[in-house]
Order: structure tokens, then sequence, then C-alpha cells
């Protein structure tokens, strides 16, 4: 079986190309045959020594994906063979508050899904119904993460109702899922990009309303004005500017806060901006099992289509990576494995 490894920390000269006996599953586990893997920020942080949740080195990387169930252990209660499946991000997290308990994960403490077959609890594991068949195996595999942080974005917190407004910045994987799925909620969004070219991509996906942040570095304020001066009910923070996002939301509202692309921030946050905005602060962590599930059901109901920018091959892994850290991908970057045999149910 091939896969790739990684050592956290080494940068791109730490991904390798690794072969080794097939795995065999054993008491409650399962062995997935891997058709699709996606890469996330969360892959940048890792290669750089600076991400925040334990990472094994030498593991294989990668956390989010799709993939077919070839082998069951014994005492297996879950997916017969041949279903076609996505793996929960934390196995052990099926539902409730994150909390430390929870806290392994895959392609971090845990094997990921860079490689041809991959040994999981069938407790990570959600099916993929035969009312997503439509669904390649590279839309699906950029639900686990990306997807389900969205959703747990919108959905986890005091919850958007119809007519909120919502705050998308960037177009990263994280932030176009959120335009889809907000609009699908009911939400009117106003998504933020510093490209023009990609302004006609998210009105397509949903945004009602787009700002350009180069040519209106006080995005903010347009938030305010474009609100008739209330502010957001919600901002999926993705990079990392808080001071933008709180003055951007409404008094009572909330701030997801999914991660800092942008890079640390070189201040501290001022309490007193925090405390002005009346608003809440929450972090993200993904999300549980369940919750991926609900976000299959919200794809389903919604016929909502991940927006994908390249896919690569296996064997082309390592420049898969490169592309998605040259940070001009737009869509989510894939590595797909052809199938290695017919496993019936697609």
């Amino acid at each position: 079986m091939r896969s790739y490894r990684l050592d956290a920390g080494a940068g791109l000269d730490g991904l390798r190309l690794d072969v080794s006996e097939l795995p065999v599953p054993g008491p409650g586990e399962v062995l997935v045959e891997v058709r699709a893997a996606s890469l996330s920020y969360r892959e940048a942080m890792i290669l750089e020594g600076r991400y925040v949740l334990p990472v094994r080195d030498g593991g294989i990387p990668l956390a989010e994906g799709v993939g077919v169930v070839s082998a069951t252990g014994p005492d297996v209660d879950g997916p017969p063979l041949g279903t076609r499946v996505v793996v929960a991000a934390f196995p052990r997290w099926q539902d409730g508050p994150f909390s430390l308990d929870v806290i392994d994960q895959i392609g971090g403490s845990l094997d990921g899904l860079l490689a041809e077959h991959v040994v999981l609890p069938a407790t990570a594991l959600v099916e993929i119904s035969d009312d997503l068949a439509d669904l390649t195996d590279a839309e699906a595999a950029t639900l686990p993460v990306a997807g389900l942080t969205a959703w747990n974005a919108l959905t986890g917190g005091r919850g958007i109702r119809r007519g909120d407004t919502v705050v998308t910045l960037g177009t990263g994987g994280v932030s176009l899922f959120a335009v889809q799925l907000a609009t699908a909620l009911g939400a009117r969004v106003i998504a933020t990009t510093g490209s023009s070219t990609r302004t006609d991509v998210l009105r397509e996906l949903g945004a009602d309303v787009v700002v350009n942040y180069r040519d209106t570095p006080d995005w903010p304020a347009a938030v305010r004005t474009a609100t008739g001066g209330r502010g957001a009910d919600l901002v999926v923070e993705v990079a990392g500017s808080l001071e933008s996002s709180l003055a951007a939301v409404a008094l009572g509202g909330e701030i997801a806060v999914v991660g800092f692309v942008g890079g640390r921030p070189a201040a501290s946050l001022d309490p007193i901006a925090v405390f002005a905005a009346g608003a809440t602060l929450r972090p993200v962590a993904i999300g549980s099992r369940a919750q991926l599930a609900a976000l299959l059901e919200a794809v389903r109901t919604h016929r909502i289509r991940p927006v994908l920018g390249r896919v690569f091959p296996f064997d082309d892994a390592p420049e898969a990576f490169r592309h998605y850290l040259s940070g001009t991908a737009s869509g989510k970057v894939v590595i797909t494995l052809e199938p290695t045999r017919d496993n019936g149910k697609k």
C-alpha cells in the first residue's frame, strides 16, 4: 500500500512517499479505500510547525476525504462493505461540545487520508446516501473539514436565522462554503474579497453584496452601510483580523473564529473593543460527527455543489501541496486516487 508521510515543521521536504503492508482493521475498526482527499489551511500550519493541536511526526497527512468501506474488523457496527463514506476529523467527537477528551485528530495525532487505504474507527464514518450519488469523490472530499467548519460556524453557536446578515471573508474553502450554506439557510450574505476577478464567483454562489477590501480598506464601514448601521449578525472570521470583525458585527451578534490565514496578529486584542462590540467570540474547531451528518443532509436538501479549484492525481501530491501553498488556488485543492477494484456501491 502506498501512502505519503509527513514530518511536521519540515516544510514540503518532510513529505515523502511510503510503501507498506495493507493495514488490517481491528475490533471496532474498518478499512477504507480512499478515493479522494483534500487540502485545508491546517496543512500549511502543520508544514510550518505552528498547528495548535498535536501532530505525530511521520504520520499520514490530510484530515478530509472520502472513500469506500472495503473490510471490517470484529465487532463492527457501521456502514457495510461497499458503502461510500466521509470521515469525521475528530473520530471520538460524536456530538456535543468540543473537549480535550476528543482531541485525537485525523491527519494530526492520528494517520490521515493521503493513502490508498486507511484503518479508521467505524464511529468516525458518515455514509453518503444514494441521494448524493451525483456528488463526485473530489467534491465529497471537501466536506469533512472545509464544509463542516463553515456549517459549524453558521449553526453551532447562536445559529443564523432567515433574514440574518452574514459576513464572509475572502475566497478560501471555508468562506466559499459559508456563502453557499448561509444563502441556503435564508441569510443575507456580504462577502469580502481582495480580488475583483472573484466578485462574480461570490455572486454566483449567492452573495448579495461583495466588498473588495483592497479598494475599500474600511470594509467594516461598508458592512454597516449595507445593514443600515446595524452591523452583521454573524461574521465568519478566517483571517485573524478580529479588530475589523468587531467593528463589523452587530450588538449581540457573533464572530465565529475559524482561523487566521492572514497570520498571527502583531498586537493583542483590545478588551475595550470586545466589550464595546457586545458580541460573542466563538472559536470553531471543525465539528462533530453529528454535525457532519447534518451538513450532508443540508447539502442533499439544498443541492449544494462544492467549489473545486484543481484536482491532482495521487502521484502528484507534492505538486498539489505546492499549488495550495502558492496562495493562487481558487476553490478546493483535491488529490484523487483510482479505485483498485469494484467495491459495489459508488
